[in-house]
């Protein structure tokens, strides 16, 4: 009897142990599931319909597209236009592993949203548009498409590979005018001098872009991810030029940290009622630059920093509430 209760503590143990330390999961040399291997069944159809709207949103929910009720989006970008081959990419924001981490806290609204909640967040601030009806097809076939590319990964694994790979932020102000060179010699061959990118057709044809603007109106709107310096840093830093990985950067950190503060000092729409995000004021990102402001920093050092002192504040204010319990 001794020996039972011993071994069922133990085991209580290791898996209150394996409850505390997520699982470790790597997308770096994880394929991708192939939607060509699904059949043509009703699930198959579902998720080929899902990677169709990832990587041609523009041609189905677009702001072009000639059925009104269908333009959900309020801008001709792709989701693959940052969620880079087919939403599989690691580093470049990648869909793979997302429904195993999902429903998760998210300090932007404070709650524990679902995949659909973060799907329409992306949809509203990325898309510039409005979100989708949880019961329509489209919703269906994009939350398909993400189930199908998180097969085989571990639900609640902590993920080796997702959003983007940190780079340390130089401890200074960004340079937008040392960006603007940078933008010029590195990324105007594909973005254009104005930033406008490069058409695949014609205005008005629902045909998206080649290469997706950067900033203007048909661009993602200030409410969105790619609008907070450190985020966009990464992602630039390890995925631009077009092409290259996160094992073969081609822009220093530095340069990295400048073109981007160049592209972000530029206009893009304005998404209304921004300082409803981040309602626990305590866990709103240093990088977050729409106000309130809540530790005494300027809002020019919100947008362009230096970081790492803000990053310090917010450390100290999270050990202080965790010394008070909160």
């Amino acid at each position: 009897m001794k020996s039972i209760l011993f071994l069922a503590l133990a085991c209580a143990q290791g898996a209150s142990a394996l409850a505390a330390e997520p699982a470790k999961f790597s997308l770096l040399d994880h394929p991708a599931p192939n939607v060509e291997t699904l059949p043509q069944d009703h699930y198959g159809k579902l998720v080929r319909e899902g990677r169709e709207l990832a990587t041609r949103t523009f041609a189905y929910v677009g702001p072009e597209v000639k059925d009104p009720n269908k333009r959900y989006a309020g801008n001709n970008l792709a989701c693959t236009s940052c969620h880079q081959d087919g939403a599989a990419k690691p580093y470049a924001m990648p869909w793979v592993g997302v429904s195993a981490t999902f429903p998760q806290y998210r300090g932007r609204e404070d709650e524990v949203s679902t995949v659909e909640e973060r799907v329409n967040g992306c949809m509203e601030r990325s898309m510039n548009g409005k979100p989708l009806p949880l019961d329509s097809r489209e919703m269906k076939a994009f939350v398909a498409y993400i189930h199908f590319l998180s097969r085989g990964v571990p639900v609640g694994a902590s993920l080796e590979g997702a959003g983007t790979k940190a780079s340390p932020p130089p401890n200074r102000r960004a340079d937008p005018a040392a960006g603007e060179a940078i933008f010029k010699a590195k990324c105007a061959a594909c973005h254009g001098e104005n930033g406008q990118g490069l058409r695949a057709g014609q205005p008005g044809d629902a045909q998206g872009y080649v290469f997706p603007p950067l900033w203007g109106p048909d661009s993602f709107n200030n409410g969105a991810g790619m609008n907070r310096m450190l985020t966009a840093v990464n992602f630039i830093r390890h995925n631009m030029p077009q092409g290259t990985t996160y094992a073969n950067p081609v822009l220093t950190d530095e340069q990295a940290y400048d073109v981007t503060a160049y592209i972000l000092s530029k206009p893009r729409p304005v998404k209304a009622n921004l300082e409803a995000d981040f309602p626990a004021r305590w866990n709103k990102p240093v990088d977050a630059a729409f106000p309130p402001y809540v530790d005494g920093a300027s809002a020019d050092q919100h947008r362009f920093g230096p970081y790492p002192p803000l990053m310090e504040m917010a450390k100290k204010r999270a050990a202080e509430r965790q010394a008070l319990g909160k």
